[in-house]
């Protein structure tokens, strides 16, 4: 299956204030709902002494797919961890959790204090959170003779693609990969350009 879609580059923590509460947030990178249990168990370790530990995940694609999930930990039903889910989905980025520890500070927020609260929070991170692109990769393979060789490295290197391996012997084996995207426009401009001498076997075509 095709992806492509941003993802969080690093795990960050941000705190901010609220009336004497404390809330910190922790973003980080998963892939899969177990990750993102085992990061919200980490913080719940980190901070053990918290009042509560909120969190909101996206393991999949933002677009569609995705397995999402959210916990309140204690909070008034609806004003923690759906919030958070909300920012997460609104910014359409993947593979990510969020936990916001909290510390009661002893002045109550109130429902909707609560809800600007916690999304403030899981806002104002985002907002310093490094992503990167995660696409899919297609490998494949072509021969070509010897005086195409820097014509093919040229048109890879414009396609985004990169050379795995380049094997010398009667003709240039080489073995590339590139994103997905536009895999197929290279492939047929390589065949164009060398009027059909060169081909492209990609591992997941049909055999």
């Amino acid at each position: 299956m095709s992806v492509d879609y941003v993802v969080p580059a690093k795990v960050i923590t941000v705190e901010t204030e609220v009336k004497k509460s404390r809330f910190i947030t922790s973003i980080a990178p998963a892939h899969s709902r177990q990750e993102a249990l085992a990061f919200v168990e980490a913080k719940r370790i980190e901070y053990p002494d918290a009042t509560h530990h909120c969190s909101a995940f996206v393991a999949g694609a933002p677009d569609g797919g995705a397995v999402v999930g959210f916990d309140d930990d204690g909070e008034p039903s609806g004003t923690a961890g759906r919030p958070m889910l909300n920012v997460l989905q609104h910014k359409r980025v993947g593979d990510i959790v969020a936990v916001v520890v909290r510390y009661f500070g002893g002045v109550k927020l109130g429902a909707g204090g609560l809800v600007r609260a916690y999304s403030a929070s899981v806002q104002q991170a985002c907002e310093i959170l490094p992503l990167e692109r995660r696409v899919t990769l297609r490998s494949g393979v072509l021969v070509c003779d010897y005086a195409h060789e820097q014509m093919v490295r040229h048109h890879l290197d414009q396609f985004r693609g990169s050379l795995e391996r380049c094997d010398y012997d009667q003709s240039v084996r080489m073995t590339v990969s590139m994103p997905e995207t536009g895999s197929d426009e290279l492939a047929c401009h390589l065949y164009d350009t060398s009027r059909g001498k060169i081909i492209i076997q990609w591992q997941d075509d049909d055999v």
